[in-house]
């Protein structure tokens, strides 16, 4: 369990975790909560409506943004559309529509209103960050978001309306980071052969933790 009030939140070590990567148990969660585990290469991820896990898992995804990939193929599909992009303008929005996106493993959600909370608020306080596709008619078609603290990125999830538009939100997202933020890396959390396509990698979660470190601390 997590240990402490929600004003001063003692997480376990993140190499404490058990061989399914988890670190603690907790009912609550707020952004006292998510910064503290964020901070620590720890994240949610709740199972049931009433209990939030908290995640250091063996092996994490992360994608060296010098090896980002883009395939011809992905290039021609996104050159039919006429899409745009946009940062922080639709949080909302995206968080809710990642909620109710349709899982390739066919499993339910792990976005449950307490999380949708939480995140809102954290986004309000400048650290859930949202990037958003948009159609040509300026409709909101995709997009993803994630945690940003300091030059720390953690992706948590995304969603698409219209063909390519989730790949043309994570293309963007990576070049803002990169050319914006100058990051070097970012958090993809758990592999899926979606981010492997794009160059994401597993390591082991101590080489997770020595380099998450030094970004966390520019914030």
């Amino acid at each position: 369990m997590v240990q402490g009030n929600s004003d001063n939140m003692i997480f376990p070590p993140p190499d404490s975790a058990d061989e399914d990567g988890v670190v603690a148990v907790s009912q609550d969660l707020n952004t006292v909560m998510l910064m503290e585990a964020y901070s620590r290469g720890i994240f949610p991820w709740p199972v049931e409506a009433n209990y939030i896990l908290w995640f250091s898992p063996d092996q994490r995804a992360i994608l060296e943004i010098d090896d980002f990939v883009v395939t011809n193929k992905v290039s021609r599909e996104l050159r039919k559309h006429n899409f745009s992009f946009s940062i922080n303008r639709h949080f909302d929005e995206v968080i809710r529509n990642c909620a109710v996106a349709k899982r390739s493993d066919g499993g339910g959600t792990w976005i449950t209103p307490n999380i949708i909370r939480a995140y809102q608020e954290f986004h309000r306080q400048g650290y859930a960050w949202s990037f958003e596709t948009l159609n040509a008619d300026g409709k909101l078609v995709g997009g993803l978001y994630g945690i940003k603290i300091g030059q720390y990125f953690a992706g948590e999830s995304m969603f698409y309306h219209e063909s390519g538009a989730s790949k043309f939100a994570l293309i963007e997202t990576v070049n803002y980071l990169k050319n914006e933020c100058g990051m070097s890396w970012i958090d993809g959390q758990v592999i899926n052969p979606f981010l492997s396509r794009f160059g994401f990698k597993e390591i082991p979660r101590q080489e997770f933790l020595n380099i998450i470190i030094e970004p966390i601390s520019t914030q």
